[in-house]
């Protein structure tokens, strides 16, 4: 079974690292820039995985993932962020999140961020 992911993040560097740590072993569907974008793709593409930061301009990483599950309730959403905050954290997980990895990261973090939310 093929796994959609989307990627989410403000850093083209960064979601160019994403791809390449996971796209041998999952399908990254899209990729986006801002919440805004990730929540239009989301309206069209049927996803599974999605990796988000959660510091972005205008709709923020939190926000987009409230909507996107409201959108599509069993996709699993990673943050991705640089934040160590415990409350950024905390809200992040309430607003649907399955789990985080801080950047910088290994490629095998991520992928196994991603293995771990799979059912």
């Amino acid at each position: 079974m093929a796994v959609n992911v989307l990627i989410v993040d403000t850093s083209e560097a960064v979601r160019d690292v994403l791809r390449e740590a996971i796209s041998a072993e999952f399908h990254v569907v899209a990729e986006a820039e801002d919440g805004v974008e990730a929540i239009e793709i989301a309206e069209t593409t049927d996803l599974d995985v999605v990796i988000m930061d959660i510091v972005m301009p205008g709709v923020d990483g939190i926000e987009a993932t409230a909507k996107i599950k409201a959108l599509h309730p069993d996709v699993s959403v990673i943050f991705c962020t640089s934040s160590t905050q415990q409350e950024t954290m905390k809200s992040a997980i309430e607003a649907g999140g399955d789990g985080y990895i801080t950047k910088p990261f290994e490629h095998s973090t991520i992928q196994d961020a991603v293995e771990d939310v799979l059912p």
